[in-house]
């Protein structure tokens, strides 16, 4: 580092000490490197701080004009990424104060009146949490929307459903994924509401105790677009709930996205064939020229782990932590960070994904119909005929295995043989043996019967608007 860059890496703290940082401490302290991401966020705060101010009598017009055109100037260096943040500062917020005292002078060793660096950074983390649940409401609403659409577009098709990963019963395929979209929903719902307490102000809570400046929160927190301000400065401070909630969230999604990844892979896989990812989201292999890999699928499987040990992570750096605020927050940013940008970059591939699925109707088809998938219907037919339901389980228990030791299927069963197992079995019976029959005869919301797959198609629809 330059001894220019050094000079102009002034510190916002420094009075008492005789000594500087050594080096290592120096280096090691420093954050600027990961949280110059919140420099925007940081810029924007630091305006309606002006602002707090100037109704407070701190700053006279002509000051906080002065502080505005340079906060300006360096929001658009910031935004336009000419932004140079080697210049020594151990944080943003020194950098932004150091850029602004070269750009208005004087007024900007004002700016920091009323405020420290703890209440200050709890509220760029908060502004720039707020835009990034934003951002990602609306990737979910576009996997979601993908979803709903794909699953619009198979019609009546019938697929294998499993419990235990083994053949249970038929199910259309739109069913099973309606089934991801629910889970995306549910997502986005954990969101909206995580951002509730997100959206905080917390700039008037200073390092601890407040402040004796005679700030007016709540207008600052209208100036912010904020709803709220906090009701307790210590927790003000200190309180990281709202990042490890966010991390939460965006472990669960990855959660569900990686149990669709794994049913990806492996429907794609040969032996099944189920469906077909578009070329443009597979690999192939350096050695095996026939190879297409579904890399995609597993990149997200893998990075869930990612995301569910950076909430870990959150969770042991909180939990010794005494009132109030304390500097191992700073490791809060890189894994929130790191979250977001996993959650965000597996939303994108998977929505392509999704775009570019294809489905083997008749794999699909032959693979609902294996492994007794009518049972539990012919169990439920006997129940309907009188016979108690455990009494029913056991009957069609028998027959399975009376078709197992046949090497017979339940559709190769005559109405005589059924009859031999019981009585109250009719001629009706042979038309419920087929997976197209089991979904027909399904009732009620929520189920995999036709007309309630069409009514839930809406209501996602409408859900995800």
């Amino acid at each position: 580092m330059t001894k220019k860059k050094l000079q102009a890496a002034k510190r916002m703290w420094g009075g008492r000490f005789s000594r500087p940082p050594a080096k290592a401490a120096e280096e090691f302290s420093r954050s600027l490197h990961f949280d110059s991401r919140l420099a925007l966020c940081d810029i924007r705060g630091s305006a309606a701080h002006a602002r707090g101010l100037n109704r407070a009598g701190i700053l006279s017009s002509k000051e906080l004009a002065a502080l505005a055109i340079g906060l300006e100037k360096l929001r658009d260096t910031v935004a336009a990424g000419k932004a140079d943040f080697t210049t020594g500062e151990e944080d943003i917020h020194s950098w932004v104060e150091n850029r602004l005292r070269e750009l208005v002078g004087e007024p900007a060793d004002k700016l920091h009146t009323g405020r420290s660096r703890n209440d200050q950074v709890a509220l760029d983390v908060r502004l720039w949490l707020r835009d990034e649940i934003d951002a990602t409401l609306g990737r979910l609403k576009g996997l979601t929307g993908a979803l709903i659409d794909l699953a619009d577009r198979q019609g009546g098709q019938i697929a294998p459903g499993h419990t235990h990963f083994q053949p249970a019963q038929p199910v259309l395929l739109a069913h099973h994924l309606l089934a991801y979209a629910e889970m995306l929903l549910r997502d986005a719902d954990r969101l909206r509401d995580a951002r509730v307490r997100t959206a905080v102000l917390t700039t008037g809570s200073g390092a601890l105790a407040g402040t004796c400046i005679p700030l007016d929160r709540r207008a600052m927190a209208r100036d912010l677009g904020l709803p709220a301000i906090t009701a307790n400065s210590l927790d003000a401070v200190s309180d990281r709930d709202f990042v490890a909630e966010f991390v939460f969230c965006a472990s669960l999604s990855m959660t569900h996205l990686s149990r669709f990844a794994e049913e990806l892979i492996i429907w794609s896989h040969p032996a099944f064939g189920w469906a077909e990812i578009g070329d443009e989201y597979c690999t192939g292999s350096s050695l095996m020229p026939q190879k297409k890999n579904p890399d995609m699928a597993e990149l997200v499987r893998g990075k869930t782990g990612r995301v569910t040990g950076h909430l870990v992570a959150l969770l042991t750096l909180l939990k010794g932590l005494p009132l109030a605020y304390n500097r191992d927050l700073q490791e809060d940013k890189e894994a929130l960070f790191d979250a977001a940008d996993t959650l965000r970059g597996s939303l994108e591939v998977l929505t392509g994904v999704v775009g570019s699925l294809t489905f083997r109707p008749e794999r699909l088809a032959a693979a609902a119909s294996i492994g007794f998938s009518s049972a539990t219907d012919l169990a439920e037919y006997l129940a309907l005929a009188g016979l108690p339901f455990r009494q029913a389980h056991g009957v069609v228990g028998r027959i399975v295995r009376y078709c197992i030791e046949n090497r017979k299927d339940l559709g190769d069963l005559t109405l005589e043989e059924f009859r031999e197992f019981s009585p109250k079995f009719g001629p009706d019976v042979l038309r419920i043996l087929t997976a197209e029959a089991s979904v027909r005869l399904k009732r009620g919301p929520g189920s995999t019967a036709p007309a309630e797959v069409k009514k839930a198609l809406r209501e996602a629809r409408k859900r995800n608007r």
